[in-house]
Parts: C-alpha cells; structure tokens; sequence
C-alpha cells in the first residue's frame, strides 16, 4: 500500500490540497499512462523536483490518490448515512442525497473514482482491491442493515422482496456504468440520474410495502 509519505504530509493543509486536485483532475482526463507530471506541477504551482520529493514515482502518487479517495468516502459518505431510518426507500433517498452532497463537495476525487471502477479497477493493486471490497461491505450493512420489514406488504416474502430491490439496485448501477463508460466524467450531470432513480424507487415501494404504512 502506497502511504502519505512524510514530507507531504508536513506541508500546509492547502498546499496539499493544491497538489491532489491537481494531480486528480490530470489522471481523470488523461488516466495513468498519459497523465503528465509536468502538467500536475504547472497546475499545483510546485517545482517537478518537489513533486517527487514527494512522492517517489508517479506510480506511488496514482495509488495514494485511490487510497485518499477511498479514505474520503468511508470519512465523509458512509458515515454520514442515518442508519435509524428503518424505511429501506426513505433510507435510499436519504443516501441518495448524502451521495449528491459528497459529489458536490468532492467532485475532483468523485471523477478520479468513476475513471477507476469505470476502466481500471481489475488492474489494481491486490492490497487496493481488497479494501474496495472491505469498503463495499460497509457500505451493504449501511444501506440494508437495521430495516423495518412490517413495512412490507403481508402476503410477500420480505426477504426476497429486500433481495429483488438489492438486485434492480445493482442492475441500474451497472447499466449506469455502461452508458457513463465512455462520457466524460467531468461534464456529467448527475441529478437526472437521482431523480430517475428516485422514481424507481418509488415504483418498488408501490410494489412491495403495504398500503398504509405503520405509524
């Protein structure tokens, strides 16, 4: 695993902040191999040499950004998420608008992600992998765990019927990632794609939860 080195980590708040914006967005337009170094320290305002005081290779700095990336979304989006909602589609909206603000507050590392899982993620390193995995298990307890299932109708299984919403949530995830795959992820704009899954949603609390639900 690729670490925060410690000369980095001595330099101001902001300084760093300069260096992984930069460094992020040039990987996000140009992914690894044709990513520039010259151009991450023309926009972060650093000499070349400091780059790789820094950071040994340009390798060392690729992989620290997916492990700061992946740090800031367990810090700053899984923990925000209100498990006491105990209504599974409240709680997907809920999360839905969680995910929107960290977007919003984060889009930089948000675009490095996409280019990552969109194109790249069989090809990195093991240890990396391993803690996608770790982090997509938290992220399963976050947004199934804890559920009130009297909400659902009588005359279903909760279950299975918990497992069909899991499944249509996975199928639009990756039927999203195949009509994202090729656009730009700097330019997208997400919020069609919330309030089109706003409305499934919606479709399958119709479908599932009882009419009246329980006060």
């Amino acid at each position: 695993m690729f670490g925060i080195t410690k000369p980095f980590k001595n330099l101001d708040f902001a300084k760093q902040k300069r260096i992984i914006n930069a460094a992020l967005k040039e990987f996000t337009d140009k992914g690894f191999e044709q990513a520039s170094t010259n151009q991450i320290v023309k926009d972060a305002g650093i000499g070349k040499g400091m780059l790789f005081y820094y950071f040994n290779s340009k390798k060392e700095l690729y992989y620290y950004l997916i492990d700061y990336c992946l740090e800031i979304t367990e810090q700053r989006y899984f923990e925000l998420i209100d498990t006491s909602e105990r209504d599974l589609f409240e709680r997907l909206k809920k999360i839905s608008n969680v995910k929107m603000e960290f977007l919003m507050k984060y889009p930089n590392a948000i675009n490095f992600l996409a280019t990552i899982f969109l194109q790249n993620f069989d090809q990195m390193d093991e240890e990396l992998i391993s803690r996608v995995e770790a982090l997509q298990v938290i992220g399963h307890t976050k947004i199934y765990g804890n559920l009130d299932y009297s909400m659902f109708r009588d005359d279903i299984d909760a279950e299975k019927a918990l497992k069909l919403v899991k499944w249509a949530f996975h199928g639009y995830e990756e039927e999203l990632k195949l009509r994202l795959r090729h656009q730009d992820v700097t330019s997208i704009d997400y919020g069609p794609y919330f309030d089109e899954f706003f409305n499934y949603l919606d479709i399958m609390r119709t479908c599932f939860y009882k009419k009246e639900r329980p006060k």
